[in-house]
């Protein structure tokens, strides 16, 4: 196959697609998103045969644990999917909202009107599910999608695919509308990310490895997160057994996700109160911990902590544990070290609070809360197509209204200037 010959193809297709699928009403983009939603249902069995031969290659190759986690479908897994795309039909249509209109000195009329933003191509590794969710997304929003999963996952997303386009002849949409790269090749991801003739945005998926790879390669605008290191801080007004469990949920629940905390900051004057009892949790459950002075005096286990462990993510049973003197010092170790993903406080004080929120520059900052939580559909977004810790346009979890931009509309009754 001549990888250039065919993504150009691929993107060529994509374009002439998006201009139909920028203009099918409402009606039809939910009806192919429904049909989606129940094939996946209905052929959960086939989805689970074609992954359990992609999780066999996998482990074969000695594939990390974390990829292992992504890669996985199951039962549950298929049924979340599901319901998210259902999730999304529900939602209202963004394309073609008109608002902020304001009558001018003039007479005329000036407002912003949402639109697609065309194609849409978004790179991945391991997880299958975003085959669905990023197909979902593109097209209630009006954008044609140009997918490029990994190759460890071809076969799952071959599965997915194969629903996804059952639904948009079902719905009496073009076939092109949604194309899943058939190919493992690597050059196909170079060739997509510089097609600036066919391609409005690129939204990558995967580790630090892709994600740095992309930024030196691409010439289409990306929608990106370089990696996820997550902060809880538990204040000198946290509640103990609150603290222990949003701890334990926010780095166990699931150690292979971007919003997983990787560090914990405490409050020094509750660092004898609150560290014992979490690094015991942490300990029954096999995390381990790396800590400063402070965090060692306090847990006798602790291994020392580097400048390095602050700053990493290490999607894996370890975490990195800083005492801190207060707000301001967390506050100023998580604007230095984290990644502007996720970050969380745990307090009662209201203050405290309102300042961790302002002054924590991240995309998603939470109070009592896990960091978890920052996930498309625990926004109500219904799935999402990545998440952006970049300032322009999208920010935090994109969905719907991420994969659309405004243009300016005018309405008249004859006026000049």
């Amino acid at each position: 196959m001549d990888i250039q010959q065919y993504m150009t193809t691929v993107g060529s297709q994509a374009r002439e697609a998006s201009r139909h699928i920028a203009r099918a009403d409402a009606n039809t983009k939910n009806a192919a998103l429904l049909a989606l939603a129940a094939a996946l249902r209905c052929d959960s069995g086939a989805l689970l045969d074609a992954n359990r031969e992609d999780l066999a290659a996998a482990r074969a190759a000695g594939m990390a644990a974390a990829m292992i986690d992504r890669l996985t479908l199951n039962e549950k897994s298929v049924a979340v999917m599901a319901a998210g795309i259902e999730q999304v039909a529900a939602l209202p249509d963004p394309v073609g909202e008109i608002a902020e209109m304001k009558i001018r000195p003039s007479g005329i009329q000036v407002g912003r009107m949402r639109v697609p933003l065309g194609v849409v191509g978004i790179i991945y590794e391991a997880r299958p599910g975003v085959t669905a969710d990023a197909a979902a997304l593109c097209l209630k929003s009006g954008n044609a999608a140009i997918l490029r999963g990994g190759s460890e996952a071809i076969r799952s997303n071959r599965a997915i695919a194969a629903r996804v386009y059952e639904s948009l002849a079902a719905a009496g949409l073009p076939r092109h509308v949604v194309q899943v790269v058939d190919s493992t090749d690597r050059a196909a991801v170079g060739c997509l990310v510089t097609m600036r003739d066919y391609v409005d945005v690129i939204v990558p998926r995967g580790g630090k490895g892709l994600i740095s790879r992309l930024l030196a390669e691409a010439r289409v605008p990306m929608i990106q997160h370089l990696d996820g290191n997550c902060h809880v801080y538990l204040d000198d007004d946290a509640e103990p057994e609150m603290a222990v469990r949003i701890v334990e949920n926010a780095k166990t629940q699931r150690y292979g996700t971007c919003n997983t905390a990787e560090s914990l900051l405490v409050a020094r004057a509750r660092a004898g109160e609150l560290l014992p009892p979490v690094a015991a949790m942490l300990r029954a459950r096999g995390v381990e911990i790396r800590g400063c002075g402070e965090t060692r005096a306090w847990v006798a286990d602790a291994l020392p902590a580097s400048e390095k462990d602050y700053a990493s993510e290490f999607l894996a049973p370890v975490i990195s544990v800083k005492v801190v003197e207060g707000i301001d010092e967390a506050i100023a170790h998580i604007n230095r070290y984290g990644s502007h993903h996720t970050d969380a406080i745990v307090t009662a004080n209201y203050a405290r609070a309102r300042r961790f929120l302002r002054e924590v520059d991240s995309a998603s900052v939470m109070v009592n809360a896990s960091t978890r939580f920052a996930d498309g559909f625990e926004y109500g977004l219904g799935a999402e197509i990545g998440i952006s810790t970049d300032k322009l346009h999208a920010r935090g979890p994109v969905g719907l209204e991420g994969l659309t931009s405004q243009k300016w509309v005018v309405l008249g009754g004859g006026q000049i200037r």
